[in-house]
């Protein structure tokens, strides 16, 4: 029912994580409707009356106190119970990367993303690096290891259908991987106000076949060895 509110789900965790929304929905859900009837109620049964004084009620016994306690003690336990849960997902997804895939580093600019891709030694800030902008492409169901920078001020990279989200922060590298299922092209906004142009701050990633990456890769490498000028 949930999938068809949500964007099409296209990377390897993306259903774990749209599991886990719907768990929280749930649980978060029933108190938000408990609390809502319990203050329609207060407020219908305990209003103003013609004739009646109102009641002060300090709550220093220990039953006034349990209306407030017991609630709370049930929300501490199912805080427990969603942290218990989730810390399996979030572990996997990002606390332990894959230990091989395909690199690329990602950088957030004013007001552009910057993806650079390490050559045939696979190692960065070497002269057979190149870099494209506003276009990450990727082969589909292999892993993609990223750097994560921000040029100037925080950015946020976006792809809602991959469900991946994370700040670019200046001074630090973020690091973290996704694996893409679909084959198409998905947008790439910044979820993150970054200035004047952050309306206009979106890229696109491209899912596409090996045999149509190495077909994208070749005039890319073609220009760079024919150029004296590094590309980094």
């Amino acid at each position: 029912m949930f999938d068809r509110w949500l964007p099409v789900a296209a990377s390897s965790y993306a259903q774990e994580l749209d599991g886990l929304m719907v768990f929280i929905s749930v649980v978060v859900g029933v108190w938000f409707i408990a609390a809502e009837a319990l203050l329609i109620y207060s407020v219908l049964r305990f209003r103003r009356k013609p004739g009646v004084p109102a009641a002060y009620l300090p709550g220093r016994s220990l039953r006034a106190m349990m209306i407030v306690l017991i609630p709370c003690s049930i929300v501490f336990c199912l805080d427990i119970v969603i942290d218990l849960v989730a810390a399996p997902i979030w572990h996997d997804i990002k606390e332990e990367l894959p230990p091989q895939g395909d690199r690329v580093r990602i950088t957030g600019e004013q007001w552009a993303w910057r993806f650079t891709y390490p050559g045939a030694d696979g190692e960065f800030d070497t002269p057979d690096d190149f870099f494209t902008v506003n276009e990450l492409r990727v082969v589909v169901d292999r892993n993609i290891l990223f750097e994560l920078r921000a040029k100037d001020v925080v950015h946020s990279l976006w792809i809602p259908e991959l469900r991946l989200k994370q700040d670019a922060v200046p001074g630090r590298v973020g690091r973290g991987w996704f694996r893409a299922t679909r084959e198409g092209r998905y947008e790439i906004p910044c979820a993150e106000i970054c200035g004047f142009g952050h309306t206009i701050m979106k890229g696109h990633l491209t899912v596409e076949s090996q045999e149509a990456h190495r077909a994208w890769r070749a005039p890319q490498l073609a220009a760079l060895n024919e150029s004296p000028v590094s590309w980094r």
